[in-house]
Parts: C-alpha cells; sequence; structure tokens
C-alpha cells in the first residue's frame, strides 16, 4: 500500500486561518485555496486525528473543545516555526511577543521594573503583560509566562523557583492607634481583619500558641480580590492584612505599616515561580531570554 505523506504543518496553517478567519471561505480566499479544498481538508485532519474539530451544524465557526485545544497547540507550533527561522534570518537574536500574566504585588514590585532594561537588550522582543491573582491556564490565555505565588498544582508546565518570602500580619500605625495591638491570635476576634474574596490553599490565619499549631479564621467588614487591594486597604487603616514581605517590605522599612503578633507567627512564606510551557525541552528563545531576565533580576531576599 502507498504511503499517504502528510503535511502537518500545511493542515495547521488552514486549521489555525479558518479559526482566525472566523470561516472557511475567508480562510480559503486568504489562502488562496477554494472552500471545498478547505473543507476537505479539514475532513481529512479530522479523520485523522479521529476527533471532529469543528461544528458544521450552525452558520457561525464554532470549535469543540477538541478543535479548540488543537488551535492552541498549532498557533504555538506555527509561532516557534516562525521564530525559528526569523532567528536563522537575523543571526538568533531573541525576537516575537512574549506574553506574561502576574499578580498584581510581584508585577507592580518586581515584573514592572524590569521591563525597561529587559527591553533595551532585546529591543526585537515586545512585551505582553497582564496583571491578575486569578489562576489563569497559560493556553486557554496564550501566555508564555506566569507567575505563581503559593502551592504550585501539579500540571505540565515547567516552573523555574524564584524564592520565597515570608508572611506577616500588619496595620497602619492610625489603626493600631484607635484599636489597640493585638496581644495575641484571640485578641483578633475583636478586631477588623482583612481576608480575600477568593478560593486559596487554605482561608485561615495560621499561628503557633504554646508550641502548638493553630489556624483561626480571619473575619471583619472589607475583602480584597488581590493583594494590592488588600496592601492598601490596611494602608488606609481599614484592618489587619496578612501578606507576604515582598508585597510590603517597603512600607514596613517606611513605618507605614507595622507587624503585629510576631511572637505568634509560623514562619510559613510563599514560594514564588515562573511557570511555562515546555514540552519536549523546547522553548523559544524570545521566552528563554525573558525567563533568565527574570531570575537574574529578582531579588527575594527576606525581611
Amino acid at each position: 500500500m502507498a504511503r499517504i505523506e502528510v503535511n502537518r504543518s500545511r493542515e495547521m496553517e488552514v486549521f489555525v486561518r479558518i479559526v482566525e478567519q472566523s470561516g472557511f471561505s475567508a480562510a480559503a480566499r486568504s489562502l488562496r485555496m477554494t472552500p471545498s479544498a478547505v473543507s476537505k481538508l479539514v475532513a481529512r485532519l479530522e479523520a485523522r486525528l479521529g476527533a471532529r474539530l469543528v461544528n458544521r451544524s450552525t452558520r457561525k465557526l464554532q470549535l469543540t473543545a477538541e478543535g479548540g485545544a488543537f488551535y492552541d497547540r498549532a498557533r504555538r507550533l506555527l509561532e516557534d516555526i516562525d521564530e525559528a527561522e526569523r532567528e536563522v534570518a537575523a543571526g538568533a537574536a531573541p525576537r516575537g511577543r512574549v506574553r506574561v500574566n502576574s499578580n498584581v504585588p510581584f508585577g507592580l514590585r518586581y515584573l514592572l521594573p524590569l521591563a525597561p532594561e529587559f527591553l533595551t537588550r532585546h529591543p526585537e522582543i515586545t512585551l505582553d503583560i497582564v496583571l491578575t491573582d486569578q489562576v489563569i491556564d497559560l493556553l486557554e490565555a496564550r501566555a508564555d509566562v506566569a507567575i505563581r505565588v503559593g502551592p504550585l498544582r501539579a500540571s505540565r508546565l515547567i516552573a523555574r523557583k524564584l524564592g520565597a518570602s515570608r508572611m506577616a500580619l500588619v496595620a497602619a500605625p492610625e489603626y493600631l492607634e484607635r484599636f489597640g495591638t493585638p496581644g495575641s491570635p484571640a485578641d483578633l476576634a475583636a478586631h477588623n481583619c482583612i481576608g480575600f474574596n477568593f478560593a486559596r490553599s487554605f482561608e485561615g490565619w495560621p499561628f503557633v500558641v504554646d508550641g502548638a499549631a493553630t489556624i483561626l479564621t480571619p473575619h471583619g467588614n472589607a475583602q480584597a480580590g488581590d493583594g494590592e487591594t488588600a496592601r492598601r486597604l490596611a494602608l488606609a487603616g481599614i484592618g489587619i492584612a496578612r501578606l507576604a514581605h515582598f508585597h510590603i517590605g517597603p512600607d514596613i522599612a517606611a513605618g507605614r505599616l507595622k507587624t503585629v503578633l510576631e511572637t505568634f507567627n509560623p514562619g510559613d512564606a510563599e514560594e514564588i515561580h515562573a511557570v511555562y510551557l515546555g514540552q519536549g525541552g523546547h522553548l523559544p528563545a524570545r521566552v528563554r531570554a525573558f525567563i533568565d531576565h527574570l531570575g537574574s533580576a529578582v531579588n527575594l531576599a527576606e525581611s
């Protein structure tokens, strides 16, 4: 039986164009193909993969779950092919877009300040930065690198540890003058504690009391959707917050915030990682350049 040669990169190119042009006909025009040829190519692709990629029962292009996953991977592979060709032609100078997703505190204190030097060193790279405390799916968000604070979930992502930062309870001097400084964790019941309005690995605040570990649930009339908002609420004298030193270190040094209940602090720290996709050990030069710069520029020495 004669072997059928499959041009996988061409299949990916056509499929990606269909998605980005929102239809078979538009993709066919941009590729200078006939709509029937495009339709047959997708049918052969689906048959080879054994999965339906596009629902054809509606006028509007609608991807299946498998089609969405294939589009994300195909787009990335095509970008890597383009980048490889550009690197060879340009003497291997990293270039292209690096999409970075970071939580708000790390982004404001570390990521944004390092951007000017990075872009000066790599003028052919474009940084696309999104700051949010929501944990995103790298494929779904089309991100190259994400900053994760706290425990890492099991995944196929590659992680590079950037450091760890000890947690602390803090409040503004004005708040402590008005409501007093708690002398023990039990005293927090009489204080306004700033919480978070999103799911975390655990919701309580840990302490060590008489040598035993204990966790108390904070209560208060203010909640935040990210660490920067919690910090600003604490600075405004709203209440007591529990945040990492990498975020509040300058405020403590300047006297804008004071630590409380340090003798009961269990000394736990939040680990900070950069996570990224790198199947088969392959990492685009533009992404490797950013991760290397990030690792050398970030100094998470604890206070």
